[in-house]
């Protein structure tokens, strides 16, 4: 049984669109590829990049994250036909290889704080889904939060302290400590894309207010008290973020890559319909600020 969780973190409340089954759904995930668009840093760049493809096996390739290094992004695949494992790809060789192989399902693989491992959202055997730790090779695995579930995705703000999306109706946003177990809601009705923002510990997210409009906020992980500083684009149902090192915000916008920065409007900065990929579903940018990775939709 695979409780999607790459789906699931799209929420009624936020889109209409869930990307991924719930649990004990029929459904299965979409068939989703992994590419990288590499560029010079420089957005009027972006617009030329020639897609590479990351892992555009068949099935269910999603939830990309580069390695603070840059050398490396893990993903989650669907490999079996059975559940999602944790892979990485090589940047250099232009290779994967796999990183976790249980019986369980994993998701959204993130580099720790430390280093040396890597966090995911495991569901779990009898369908619990809780946040695990593996260590850098993809052995050793133990639970960090026991209490909190089901755990939909994560952010590191640091050693202890992670902000959570929270599966519900209606989801929510938590801080939690790893050193105490537990959880403090600071928003609701909010969506999967949970992002930390460059050049300190805040946290981006995306909240619909009860006029129905969807804003990114930033959240201040210590305080827990939330900023808007920007309302998401026209055109936007998956609403996926990503930094930029500079600042820049991006977000997904059905084929179209949109970007935004303080004191300038939203602007188109790619489409990947020119090379007939699909919708941009999810994205991650590496951490010198040359390349996006971006999960497509197949045939849509």
């Amino acid at each position: 049984m695979i409780r999607a969780l790459a789906l699931v973190g799209l929420m009624t409340l936020v889109s209409q669109q869930p990307t991924a089954p719930p649990t004990g759904s029929a459904q299965t995930p979409p068939d989703t590829d992994i590419y990288e668009l590499s560029f010079n840093g420089q957005l009027e760049t972006l617009k030329s990049a020639t897609p590479q493809a990351i892992s555009v096996a068949k099935g269910y390739d999603n939830q990309p994250f580069f390695t603070p290094d840059g050398a490396a992004v893990l993903f989650t695949a669907n490999r079996d036909g059975k559940q999602t494992d944790i892979f990485e790809f090589d940047r250099g060789a232009r290779r994967v290889r796999q990183l976790v192989a249980t019986p369980e399902a994993e998701y959204s693989a993130t580099i720790t704080p430390d280093g040396k491992g890597f966090s995911v959202i495991r569901v779990e055997s009898g369908g619990t889904q809780r946040l695990w730790r593996f260590d850098r090779d993809g052995r050793n695995p133990r639970l960090v939060l026991t209490d909190i579930q089901p755990v939909g995705y994560h952010a590191w703000v640091d050693p202890d302290r992670l902000v959570l999306f929270v599966l519900g109706k209606p989801s929510t946003l938590q801080t939690a400590l790893v050193s105490t177990g537990k959880g403090t809601v600071v928003a609701s009705n909010v969506g999967r894309s949970i992002q930390r923002m460059p050049g300190g510990s805040a946290i981006s997210f995306v909240e619909r207010l009860e006029n129905g409009e969807y804003w990114v906020k930033e959240l201040n992980p210590v305080t827990g008290s939330s900023t808007p500083f920007v309302m998401a684009p026209a055109g936007s149902t998956e609403r996926d973020c990503a930094w930029l090192p500079d600042g820049t915000l991006l977000m997904s916008a059905a084929t179209r890559i949109v970007a935004w920065r303080r004191g300038e409007g939203w602007r188109d900065v790619y489409d990947v319909a020119a090379h007939k990929l699909g919708t941009v579903t999810r994205m991650a940018v590496a951490p010198d600020g040359r390349s996006v990775a971006i999960v497509v939709n197949e045939g849509k």
